[in-house]
Parts: C-alpha cells; sequence; structure tokens
C-alpha cells in the first residue's frame, strides 16, 4: 500500500486526509483516509460518477470520532478502470481493501449506488458490517421511464461503467431483492423525499427491522442538507 503527497498530515494519532492505494480484488482501488486508525472504522462509498471528493465535508465530521475509508469505487476517480463492473464486484472490492487493512468490521455508509455496493457488501460479507445506512439508494425493482444515457465530455468516470451499472440499476437481478431480507446489520435507510428520483422506502421496507428516515433534500442529502444529514447518522449510530 502507498499513499500520495499533498495531503496527508497527521495530528497525535490522527490521520488528516491522506490519499493511499490498494491492490485488492485483482485492481488498484485508490482510497481517502482520515480519523485515528484506532478508532471504529467508517466506510463511505460514493454514488455513480463521483469519488471520495464527493464526501468532503462529511470525511471530517466523522473522522471526529472513526477512522474514515473513503474509496473510489472501480471505474471512478483515481481507481482502476477495468472495464467490468458488476455491482457484486464492486462490493467484493471494499471487503478487501478492509479486510487488507486488518479491519474486521464497519460502519458501512452508501450513497445511490454506493447505497447499492453497501447492501451487498452486507449480504456478501456480513461480518464486516456492523451498521449499514443508505442514503437515498434506489428500489430494487425495475426502473421504469428512464431515458437511454447520453455520452459527453464529462470525465473522472468511465463511461463503460455507467452503460454496466445502468443496465443492473434499471432491471435489478431479483437475488438483490432477495438478499436484502437477509441483511442481520442494523440499518438506516435515509429517503430524499419527494424530491428523489427513487423511492427508497421499497427497499426499506424489505431489509428486517430498517429504520426509514425522510429528509426532504433530494437526492443529494449529504449534500443540499449536510448538518441533517450528519444529526440523523450520528443518532442511529448512537443508538
Amino acid at each position: 500500500m502507498s499513499s500520495h503527497a499533498g495531503v496527508a498530515g497527521l495530528t497525535g494519532g490522527r490521520v488528516s486526509a491522506v490519499i493511499r492505494e490498494a491492490a485488492v480484488n485483482g485492481i488498484k482501488l485508490s482510497f481517502r483516509e482520515e480519523g485515528d486508525p484506532a478508532s471504529p472504522a467508517l466506510v463511505l462509498l460514493h454514488g455513480r460518477t463521483a469519488d471520495h471528493n464527493d464526501w468532503n465535508g462529511t470525511t471530517q465530521h466523522f473522522a471526529a470520532r472513526h477512522h474514515v475509508l473513503a474509496p473510489d469505487l472501480r471505474g471512478h476517480g483515481a481507481s482502476e478502470y477495468p472495464g467490468s463492473y458488476a455491482v457484486a464486484d464492486m462490493a467484493d472490492d471494499v471487503a478487501e481493501l478492509l479486510r487488507h487493512l486488518g479491519i474486521d468490521t464497519a460502519v458501512v455508509v452508501g450513497h445511490s449506488l454506493g447505497g447499492v455496493v453497501a447492501c451487498l457488501l452486507a449480504m456478501r460479507h456480513p461480518g464486516l458490517v456492523g451498521r449499514l445506512v443508505l442514503e437515498d439508494p434506489p428500489q430494487p425493482y425495475p426502473l421504469e421511464g428512464r431515458p437511454p444515457l447520453e455520452e459527453d465530455d464529462s470525465t473522472g468516470f468511465d463511461w463503460r461503467m455507467m452503460h454496466e451499472t445502468e443496465r443492473q440499476l434499471v432491471d435489478p437481478d431479483p437475488a438483490w431483492r432477495d438478499g436484502l431480507r437477509r441483511i442481520t446489520a442494523p440499518t438506516l435507510v435515509l429517503s430524499g423525499g419527494t424530491a428523489s428520483p427513487f423511492r427508497s422506502e421499497l427497499l426499506a421496507e424489505l431489509i428486517p427491522g430498517a429504520r426509514l428516515a425522510t429528509i426532504e433534500a433530494g437526492h443529494l442529502i449529504h449534500i443540499s442538507a449536510r448538518r441533517e444529514f450528519h444529526r440523523t447518522v450520528d443518532a442511529f449510530l448512537a443508538g
């Protein structure tokens, strides 16, 4: 594992935003690390087309009490673009990263596509997920009325990833829906309310014991209503 210069720094035992790389699951994964490595681990999984920078302001908040890891999912940011983008593989990437770092269990927070990755991580590697927070995840049913993807000059992600994940989201594998019923981690599902493109409550009702909270902020709750996002997640983690 190697670290890059630029944003590394230490305050006592606390890491103040280091960007590192790890070879896991056959690919290179770039990730941001912040907080005290002796504190409980918390993983932040960004949404589609984003990277670890999507969590700016949130990593600092949680790093006060957690060892925060914010990877760039495969096909995003500085991580490798391997050309294959099964969401289950993205979940396995995160699982191997945690094991690579010697982390036995973590709080996992996932937004949008990252929420799907977090669900699959909890299904496929249940021992690694202590608590699960899903921010405005798509419902595990076919998404109707979505316009076809049109490529433009956007960068920072692999367009092949966009097409492959779109197929998986529009027509999700029924095994994903069935697997939600087997999640054992205490789970908080945050819905963005009426302005969200997704009906996250349909996912929440499939996870045993999941708590549903609605914040009328649209899809980007952690940006549009950051203070309430932090407050709601903090309360769940303290419960």
